[in-house]
């Protein structure tokens, strides 16, 4: 039996799409102490992504709601300077995750991966954020600025677990000075 030309040239792209690109594993830190995380963050670096096209100076802040459930809500001063933009939200621990993997929902029903790939677990003055499919990324920490060989340290950590560094946003020192 012979195939239509025009099935198989349909059937052959809608294959690609659904096998889908794989990617490495992405490790997450061991543990999370929600306690300790919870507070105000600042956004020093992050991978462009379209829901933070606008945004400038973004912070995020966590606040435990219960065992499994965070209170997100975070805040950016448009690029005009003039507008604060604010979004709330909440994340969810996956299970089995000792609190290093969370699911982010800002509009219902959607949520997506926020994994705690990096963390100064002394202190918890800097985080790193990604996604296992390497298209988002946030360096944050518990200052607006960090140093730039810490910086340049946790850009090499994203570069050798397969992240494209090569546009990332880095905040500026206008920042230091935003109030929100």
């Amino acid at each position: 039996m012979k195939m239509n030309k025009n099935l198989i040239s349909f059937l052959i792209p809608l294959l690609l799409i659904s096998c889908g690109k794989t990617y490495e594993p992405l490790m997450t830190v061991d543990s999370v102490d929600l306690s300790r995380y919870t507070g105000k963050w600042y956004e020093i670096a992050r991978k462009p992504n379209r829901f933070q096209k606008n945004c400038l100076c973004s912070t995020a802040e966590y606040s435990i709601i219960d065992d499994k459930t965070i209170s997100v809500i975070n805040k950016c001063l448009e690029k005009d300077g003039q507008k604060i933009n604010s979004v709330k939200g909440k994340a969810f621990v996956v299970k089995n995750s000792n609190n290093a993997k969370l699911k982010v929902q800002f509009f219902w029903p959607f949520k997506g991966d926020y994994w705690i790939i990096n963390l100064d677990k002394e202190n918890y003055l800097y985080a790193v954020v990604g996604s296992p499919d390497r298209k988002y990324f946030w360096i944050l920490a518990r200052s607006p600025e960090i140093s730039n060989e810490k910086l340049n340290e946790l850009l090499e950590f994203l570069k050798a677990n397969k992240f494209d560094i090569t546009d990332v946003i880095i905040s500026t020192e206008s920042c230091l000075k935003t109030k929100f």
